[in-house]
């Protein structure tokens, strides 16, 4: 009977030995240090607090990658034609591309969860927030990462340090996703208005959506008529609008800023997400690339967006 219970013991040592052996100490000293923030960002944007954190540890490296150290960014964010703060050159898929640098590494998770409120990833958040094996593949299927095996990362680095601990069920997730337009006051500020945001993108006015809207609506805030709007925006008809999507107060640039000479289409985009996405306009874009207008985008098509 002893015998039986020292080989139990010794089972048990060897176990917890490989267990602490297959966890690294700067992963768990870099989630202590940055899960509360993956959680108020849960709660702000609605994303899942463990897909924030996997992604921060692979990105930067546990915060030890250079672009982690020395530009507080633990995400991989590249510059893109709407920053126009600090950066930093670094080779990635090609040589010396443009990284964000930030002020604070709470900056970079801000400015994280913002990134991912574009069009492309706007399907993810019909994913239940703990459901972050969904996520996970879904950012992979958005573009996010060119790695194959990048859903599988994150999903490894979740379950072995048990970040879906910190999803919980999504409580006090950000109002703004579920505002109901009867609620929304008019005469807010027009940053903030119905999960609008205010900005420019490649130097024209717009308004990034935070919540599916319409044409009807923005066009009773911005005081633009319909018409107008459908046509800086490359339209020929209404439509429905997601979160996620641009939509320009003004007129499209001919080309797109000069940081953003030519892209790769991926999965799900199509030659007007990529024209809203980079403020061109789409006649633009067809013109640029010697294409006839119509003619869709493939996956894995280098796109001037330049003359």
């Amino acid at each position: 009977m002893k015998k039986i219970l020292f080989l139990g013991v010794l089972l048990m040592m060897v176990v917890n030995t490989i267990d602490a052996q297959s966890k690294n100490a700067k992963y768990e000293s870099y989630i202590n240090q940055y899960a509360e923030l993956a959680v108020e960002c849960q709660k702000e944007h609605g994303i899942p607090a463990s897909i924030t954190l996997a992604q921060g540890l692979l990105e930067s490296a546990a915060g030890e990658s250079r672009l982690a150290k020395e530009g507080n960014n633990h995400f991989g964010i590249k510059c893109g034609n709407s920053w126009y703060g600090k950066t930093m050159q670094l080779d990635d898929d090609v040589l010396g591309e443009c990284f964000r640098c930030y002020n604070s590494v709470k900056a970079s998770y801000d400015d994280h969860a913002e990134f991912l409120h574009r069009q492309r990833y706007s399907f993810l958040y019909d994913y239940d927030i703990t459901d972050y094996k969904a996520w996970a593949h879904g950012l992979k299927r958005a573009g996010y990462a060119t790695d194959p095996k990048y859903p599988q990362k994150l999903i490894s680095i979740i379950e072995l340090y048990e970040l879906h601990k910190y999803d919980g069920d999504g409580a006090g997730r950000r109002k703004l996703f579920g505002t109901k337009r009867s609620d929304r006051n008019p005469a807010q500020d027009a940053n903030q208005l119905m999960g609008y945001v205010k900005m420019k993108n490649n130097g024209v006015k717009c308004y990034k959506l935070m919540t599916d809207d319409s044409f009807a609506n923005i066009s009773e805030v911005s005081g633009l008529l319909v018409r107008e709007l459908l046509y800086f925006n490359d339209l020929p008809n209404d439509t429905a609008l997601l979160r996620g999507d641009y939509v320009y107060l003004a007129p499209k640039k001919n080309r797109a800023a000069k940081e953003n000479s030519v892209y790769t289409v991926r999965a799900g985009d199509s030659m007007h997400s990529i024209s809203q996405e980079f403020g061109v306009k789409l006649k633009s874009l067809y013109k640029i690339n010697g294409l006839e207008y119509g003619t869709p985008a493939e996956e894995g098509m280098v796109l001037k967006l330049r003359k």
